[in-house]
């Protein structure tokens, strides 16, 4: 009678366990949530991540937050190799820009070779620009290039290998001048240009919008003007081979499930719609949207094919 009590006992707690196991499996998210920014705080990736960090908790009822991880010269990097290597459970969630995906399989990183990412989807293009001290002797790409010809010119960038300075380095190119030196930076702001430390440098507009009047925009890159600095023309307009935009978007491990991707999303896409992060668009002059993990993989592609036109002009 023991034996078959015992058995019986056995029996039904395995049927138990195959008829139910959705009372067994706990349902994302159940323990804390990181962003994580590659950059230090205060730029717009980092304050729209925020957002979708607070409306995530909001949902899920989960501590969520920012994790800021800035590379240095290392650029947004040692962040994504920080995600790369994390679990593919949606607990880290990588808020990365252009760069990563596109450039960060080609450049000797193991842990992002081949690319371990997917995305979730974009949803902001960076009013990015070339910029310089009021007091420059030129006031815009041509004036720099003439400039240069005679004379050291300094830029402050985020990183070599980023798109933003390959643009910023291919119209040097194209319009036949060098910069002097280069250094990259983990900050770009207006005391960038105010201690001396560079002569030009290539910054989001966010950065230096409390001293945008008192700077020289000299381009913008990407393929629209920005809405602040309507005068101000595209590297694009200038050199039209150089027509790339610098978005930012979520991303997670390749390996990540379908049904924790979909609730990562369902928020991100309510939290873009939102009137504060409009608000925040049209007070900075950034490109704000949602586009779908699809519409990200193909934008990704094209960029690639892009880089390589970029590479190629300057070999």
């Amino acid at each position: 009678m023991k034996f078959i009590a015992k058995t019986a006992l056995t029996t039904g707690l395995v049927l138990a366990s195959l008829t139910a196991p959705t009372a067994l499996l706990a349902e994302y998210p159940e323990r804390p949530v990181s962003f994580v920014v590659p950059w230090p705080p205060g730029d717009l990736e980092d304050v729209i991540t925020r957002f979708i960090a607070e409306d995530f908790q909001a949902e899920y009822g989960v501590p969520t937050g920012v994790v800021n991880r800035p590379g240095g010269g290392g650029g947004p990097f040692p962040g994504a190799i920080e995600v790369a290597t994390a679990p593919a459970d949606g607990y880290t969630i990588g808020s990365f820009i252009i760069a990563v995906p596109v450039v960060g399989p080609q450049i000797g990183i193991d842990e992002l070779n081949p690319n371990p990412f997917e995305p979730l989807g974009n949803f902001l293009t960076y009013p990015f620009v070339i910029v310089a001290g009021a007091d420059a002797p030129y006031d815009d790409l041509a004036g720099l290039a003439a400039y240069a010809q005679e004379n050291d010119v300094v830029l402050g960038h985020f990183g070599a290998p980023l798109i933003p300075t390959q643009v910023t380095f291919a119209a040097a190119a194209a319009l036949d001048f060098e910069y002097a030196s280069d250094a990259a930076f983990d900050m770009l702001d207006c005391n960038t240009l105010a201690s001396g430390d560079v002569d030009v440098m290539n910054t989001t507009l966010q950065l230096i919008l409390p001293c945008l009047g008192e700077v020289k925009v000299l381009a913008s890159v990407g393929g629209e003007r920005i809405s602040l600095t309507p005068d101000t023309p595209t590297v694009s307009e200038i050199v039209p081979e150089l027509d790339i935009a610098l978005w930012n978007g979520l991303f997670v491990h390749r390996d990540t499930p379908q049904d924790v991707r979909d609730r990562i999303i369902a928020v991100a896409e309510r939290t873009i719609a939102s009137e504060r992060v409009q608000r925040l668009a049209e007070e900075t002059g950034a490109l704000v949207y949602w586009q779908n993990a699809e519409e990200a993989t193909a934008q990704i592609e094209q960029d690639i094919e892009t880089l390589g036109v970029i590479s190629g002009m300057l070999e």
